[in-house]
């Protein structure tokens, strides 16, 4: 890369990128992602922020457009299509994640990335070139942002306006100068606190809408000629400087072109923060080895990174089922008593349940100098539990399900696309099913067009 900043050479990247460049693995493990990703925005439907960013839309928006709105079948501009299937896809806390970067790519770069290929008429090759190239942008700026801008920011609405950016660069086929002003553009728009946490407030949807519409919008007004800062990350006032106290401009072009960052991303098996599955599958290996019971656990600790701290601390009696979505004890406490942490689980047990609410009194977090040191490159689970007669046992996975080192096989994944489409109403099996097999062989269509019929 030269001596190019990092800002450019991420843009030299997006603007050379071509399908026949990406390595076959990393075309099909962007699949696999599409078809994740497709899911978690069906199992949306009906959520307060996706209905409110809905019925926006049909205010502001067109009554029609070359666009669809994935839960709800509808059809708008990308514009308005990049927020809805954006806050969709983050609701069931299903999205990947990857773990170095602590973001969430899918749920900002594929809502951006299909509504625009879909109105300019792109194909399949070229959808999952612009996708790879926002996945492979996006995850080194978290990475560049590093651990400080987390406590503080959702990294997703942060690095997810300049992810979201580069895939639309790259389907509007724009050169390095005009995408280097779409980051540049992207960037100065980069937002999204964690303090929603406390309130149980739907901010975390609107997140990842305005970083997938943030940066469409960007990408568009580059090609219109609009210009932005040209070194938005790593210049003095930029994002590293302004968010982050450890930020590290060697992330941004770190193996660019050779480490494929896309197929590091992992699949979330539990519907919670991602932040309390390494805990959860240590909890259910040690319940399953000892063959305990939930009512003979007296107590049980978790030994989690800082991370985790900072995100569940902020949770200590949740009121919505999103927010227990974020309570370490309320995921334990549904592991423990109902066998799993999925949206099933949380949609029946986690605030009705007397007995998940008297558990996750038992449950405490306390901060592991190994978990801590590894984080964010693994995410490491460790519990420790004392049993109601003195009895004491611990626990810990190195590589928690869905990493790319326990991966989901394509069934398992197919099984989890087809419960998040039935959870909220919004697609048969049969539908999830065929339209996994279409996005599995997409590479092959000419154009992209709808995946639902109307």
């Amino acid at each position: 890369m030269g001596t190019a900043t990092g800002t450019r050479a991420l843009a030299e990247f997006v603007a050379s990128l071509r399908y026949e460049d990406i390595p076959p693995a990393v075309i099909d493990g962007a699949k696999d992602l599409f078809v994740d990703w497709f899911a978690s925005a069906l199992a949306g439907k009906g959520a307060r922020p996706v209905v409110a960013l809905d019925q926006f839309a049909t205010a502001m928006g067109p009554g029609s457009g070359a666009s669809e709105v994935i839960p709800t079948r509808g059809r708008t501009s990308p514009l308005f299509a990049a927020l809805i299937n954006g806050a969709s896809s983050h609701v069931a806390e299903q999205d990947d994640v990857h773990n170095g970067a602590v973001f969430h790519p899918g749920t900002v770069v594929f809502p951006a990335a299909l509504a625009v290929a879909q109105a300019e008429g792109s194909s399949g090759r070229e959808l999952l070139a612009a996708v790879v190239a926002g996945y492979e942008v996006g995850i080194r700026v978290g990475e560049f942002l590093g651990r400080s801008h987390y406590k503080i920011f959702h990294t997703t609405g942060t690095a997810g306006t300049i992810a979201a950016a580069a895939a639309v660069a790259r389907l509007l086929g724009l050169d390095a100068d005009r995408t280097q002003h779409a980051f540049g553009s992207a960037g100065t728009q980069a937002a999204g606190l964690w303090e929603f946490l406390r309130d149980a407030a739907d901010s975390k949807q609107l997140h990842t809408a305005k970083a997938a519409g943030d940066g469409l919008l960007s990408a568009y007004l580059a090609r219109s000629g609009v210009t932005g800062a040209r070194r938005i990350l790593e210049g003095p006032q930029g994002l590293g400087a302004g968010m982050s106290s450890d930020a590290d401009p060697a992330r941004l072009t770190d193996g660019l072109g050779t480490r494929w960052t896309t197929i590091e991303t992992s699949y979330k098996w539990h519907a919670s923060c991602r932040h309390s599955h390494p805990a959860a599958d240590a909890l259910a290996s040690l319940i399953a080895r000892e063959r305990l019971s939930h009512d003979q656990l007296a107590s049980v600790t978790a030994r989690v990174h800082q991370g985790a701290l900072d995100v569940l601390g902020q949770v200590t009696r949740p009121t919505s089922i999103h927010q227990a979505k974020f309570s370490m004890g309320t995921v334990l406490a549904l592991v423990a008593i109902h066998g799993g942490a999925g949206l099933g689980e949380f949609e029946q047990h986690a605030l009705g349940d007397p007995r998940v609410g008297e558990f996750r009194e038992r449950v405490r977090m306390e901060l592991d100098p190994e978990v801590d040191a590894e984080y964010p490159r693994r995410w490491i689970g460790k519990v420790d539990v004392r049993t109601t007669d003195g009895r004491a046992f611990s626990a810990r996975v190195d590589t928690p399900k869905g990493d790319p080192g326990n991966a989901l096989t394509r069934d398992e994944l197919l099984e989890k696309a087809v419960r998040l489409g039935e959870f909220a109403g919004a697609a048969s099996g049969d539908e999830v099913r065929s339209v996994a097999q279409r996005i599995w062989a997409i590479d092959g269509e000419r154009q992209v067009g709808f995946l639902r019929s109307s």
